[in-house]
Formats: structure tokens, sequence, C-alpha cells
């Protein structure tokens, strides 16, 4: 099958999905907002919930501008390391931390999900929000997540879904399809970031699939639940 990436470009994935946020970082956040009509705040905010062990040591992949680390910083006492491939992005969270005066708690760095310089067992927790798609090597990122996540760890994946009842569903479809790329390439200006949006939700493993995915790596625990009639998926297991 054809690898979804955002530009018909000779690039491999990796570099095109740094250069789309990289070209929308700045206009990210308030896009997120819009097109969740706000939900991504109660869709964090659930996600964080479930972390249930206190714990010390949180890691945040694919942080992008941070949301998803400065909840968990409002619900945990963790100390806080969020990485991110595009520095455009980890420019505009560095700035919402300090506003936010969690400096302290929370770290930004430049890193690959696939390539995690973290010595074995050395997190608590690892939560990634709406990135795990964007994975060059989805196999090799969660294999990378155990290997860092400590014995008994709890991870925490959020990803966009596609509803499945009628009619949430064919409403969906119709704001998926039309609605949210015009907003998309009409505030980001890049005419193809919200286009690949929308193709790497459709190509992102089934729900099965992707606990599939997580029990032969060897997680366990592996649950799934649907978030607002099935726009977001919110996986969990532990370590």
């Amino acid at each position: 099958m054809k690898e979804t990436v955002p530009y018909n470009s000779s690039e491999n994935k990796k570099n095109q999905i740094i250069k789309m946020f990289d070209n929308i970082a700045s206009t990210y956040d308030i896009l997120n907002h819009i097109l969740s009509l706000r939900m991504d705040f109660v869709w964090r905010k659930t996600a964080i919930r479930r972390i249930t062990n206190h714990p010390k040591k949180i890691l945040d992949i694919a942080t992008g501008t941070g949301d998803l680390a400065i909840c968990a910083a409002k619900y945990t006492k963790a100390q806080i390391t969020g990485i991110d491939i595009s520095e455009n992005m980890l420019a505009i969270g560095r700035i919402k931390i300090d506003k936010e005066k969690l400096t302290k708690r929370i770290t930004f760095n430049i890193g690959d999900a696939e390539k995690l310089t973290f010595k074995n067992n050395s997190f608590n927790v690892i939560t990634a929000g709406f990135g795990v798609r964007n994975f060059e090597n989805i196999d090799q990122g969660l294999l990378e997540m155990y290997r860092v996540l400590d014995k008994n760890g709890i991870l925490i994946i959020l990803e966009p879904s596609q509803p499945s009842n009628f009619p949430i569903k064919q409403i969906y479809s119709i704001y998926f399809s039309y609605i949210l790329p015009l907003l998309g390439r009409i505030i980001s200006k890049d005419k193809n970031a919200y286009t690949y949006f929308i193709k790497s939700v459709s190509s992102f493993p089934s729900q099965k699939e992707f606990l599939d995915k997580l029990k032969t790596i060897g997680f366990k625990n592996c649950k799934h639940t649907s978030l607002t009639f099935g726009v977001v998926s919110l996986y969990s297991a532990t370590k």
C-alpha cells in the first residue's frame, strides 16, 4: 500500500512531516480548537485522567505545541519531557509553558519517536496525542515506547477516528471531507496539510488492528475507548 504523505515529494515521510508542521505551527492551535469545536480540551483531559499510577516522570511523544504535556502537568505532579520533530511547534510550546509558569515541570526537546535517546524503563507514563499516525514506522515507534516505559507503566494514545453509527457517520463524513480541509487550507495557508490529515486518519489501522499491534509488542491491558461518538479513539495499555 502506498505510504500516506503530505506532499508529492521524493523526500521520505519524516522530512515531509517536519516541513508540514513547521509550515502550520503558527495556526496549529487555533485550527485545532476551531475544527474540534473546542472538544480537544475535553479529549486531552479525558486521556490524562486515565493516568492512575501517580507518575514521577512522563514522556509526551509528538508533543507539538505542548497542550497534552501542559494538561498532564495540571493533573499530575510528574516531571514531563515532551519531544517532537518540528522545532517551530516546540518554539510555540516553550512560550506556552513559560506563560503557564511550568518551565520547571516541563522540558521540550527535538526528538524522533522511532529513535528515542532515553534509557530502558525511564518513564512511568508515556502519552501521545494525535501523533502516532504521522510516524514513518508505527511499529518501530511503539517498540521504542515499550522500551523506555517502566514496568507497570501506563501508555496513553489519542488518535482521530471515523464514527461508524448512523447518522453521525454521514454528518461527520461531510464535515471531514469538505469543511475541514477547506478551513484548514484557508487558515493554515498550507493546502496539503489538512488533506493529508484526512488521508492519514483513513489509512490508520483499525481499532482492532492497533490493539493487536500493542499486544504483539508486549503491552498488557490494551483497551480502546471511543470519544465524542467515535470522532476520537483513546487507547490505553500497561507494560
